[in-house]
């Protein structure tokens, strides 16, 4: 790739993983629009990377207050960060066993514009939906274990190109009354364990490959690293204040874009 490529997708990977707008959308683009080749699965590896690093160092105090209580918990002492940390493990089981059974024939059959130009639009219009009807009332450490799992089994739908995994994790925590702060900021916690598991699977396919440019993937790895934890930091910070609607409405324009590429 050259630099210009780099960039733009490293980029693209970085703001996109976190809003609810899909990343699969919008790295379909460039290589439609201008013609580049598909990045790759080492580039791919690398950026995802970089998200995990913007998403563990923003929320650095956090973990390691979950990693902690969870620990604690193994001893029989409960609280609301032990539960929280609890929940995000629930909540990753089903997208895991999801993308075990499924990853395969989505990779073969899904990946495509229509594909996700329908997905980009149809849950688009869920998410709106559920930030105007639902209650907003419930607290991060009001949730239950029932309303954890329910938004992990919405994360396993985020396998389908344009779904987007943040979005719908928001989406189902929106639906099931949970704050607009609390459904972004679980939606960002369960990306960790999602995040590396995906990275690692990926790089053990990477194994044995030696035409690797490290320093591409280093500088796209930084590069999504930055891009990820400003738009973490921007969209907690407005979230409260703009709502869903702008992304509702961008996503019904990109995927009408994407229809146009297509037909």
């Amino acid at each position: 790739m050259d630099t210009l490529q780099l960039a733009l997708l490293a980029l693209i990977q970085g703001i996109t993983e976190f809003l609810p707008i899909s990343s699969s959308g919008h790295l379909i683009l460039p290589s439609e629009i201008l013609g580049w080749q598909d990045q790759g699965l080492a580039f791919d590896v690398a950026v995802h990377v970089g998200s995990l690093i913007a998403v563990l160092g923003y929320f650095r105090r956090d973990i390691i207050t979950l990693i902690e209580a969870w620990f604690v918990s193994l001893k029989g002492a409960s609280s609301n960060d032990s539960r929280l940390a609890w929940y995000v493990i629930w909540a990753t089981v089903p997208a895991g066993l999801a993308g075990l059974v499924f990853n395969d024939f989505i990779e073969q059959n899904l990946r495509t514009i229509a594909v996700i130009a329908a997905t980009t639009m149809i849950f688009g219009v869920f998410l709106g939906l559920a930030d105007w009807q639902g209650t907003r009332r419930t607290a991060l450490k009001e949730m239950s274990w029932k309303q954890a799992l329910l938004i992990g089994c919405a994360q396993a739908l985020a396998l389908i190109p344009g779904t987007s995994r943040s979005g719908v994790t928001i989406t189902a925590a929106l639906a099931l009354g949970l704050e607009r702060q609390a459904a972004a900021r679980f939606s960002f916690l369960l990306s960790i364990p999602l995040i590396t598991l995906s990275g690692g699977y990926k790089g053990l396919e990477l194994a044995g490959q030696s035409n690797i440019n490290w320093s591409d993937l280093a500088i796209g790895a930084v590069l999504a690293a930055v891009s990820a934890a400003a738009c973490i930091h921007l969209f907690l910070k407005w979230i409260d204040r703009v709502g869903m609607w702008p992304f509702v409405v961008y996503r019904l324009l990109l995927g009408a874009w994407l229809f146009s590429l297509a037909y």
